[in-house]
């Protein structure tokens, strides 16, 4: 169970860590309007998820099962876990199927700007939206880390 509960917690120090390392730097890239840096910027949080994020969230999953299994967390209910579980699935869901393309669009329109010269239009509706839903992507996070601690209900 310790080796599950390391490998967990390496998870979510990957996972949370990146999610809010990543956006930290894509908005001091914002700040600075400078199309280069933002492109930069963008692309890089694009790779960090590769790197850091994807392999947070398989060890939380794989060891979030195995320890769930382990001490029978799932068949008691509506609890904590439960609640956790669910959080993490519309994080999932936010993060697939709104901020992937996002950032996609992200690069495509940073690039444009690179040549342009200039902060287009699209880029910053597409920056802006990344940002109310990377907010509620990094937040839920937090609440089920805090669930996780505390246990509460």
């Amino acid at each position: 169970m310790h080796l599950w509960l390391l490998l967990h917690l390496a998870g979510v120090v990957l996972f949370v860590g990146n999610i809010v390392t990543a956006a930290f730097w894509k908005i001091r890239a914002d700040l600075h309007k400078n199309p280069v840096v933002i492109h930069s910027a963008v692309k890089n949080v694009m790779l960090a998820d590769f790197v850091f994020t994807l392999p947070g969230l398989v060890l939380i999953i794989l060891s979030g099962i195995v320890m769930a299994v382990q001490t029978e967390m799932l068949a008691q209910g509506f609890n904590w876990l439960m609640a956790s579980l669910i959080l993490f699935a519309v994080t999932g869901v936010v993060w697939l199927a709104v901020l992937l393309p996002l950032q996609r669009a992200m690069i495509r329109y940073s690039a444009a700007c690179v040549d342009r010269g200039y902060i287009t239009e699209e880029y910053a509706r597409a920056s802006r939206w990344w940002a109310v839903f990377g907010t509620i992507a990094t937040l839920l996070p937090v609440v089920i880390l805090y669930l996780m601690i505390a246990k509460s209900f």
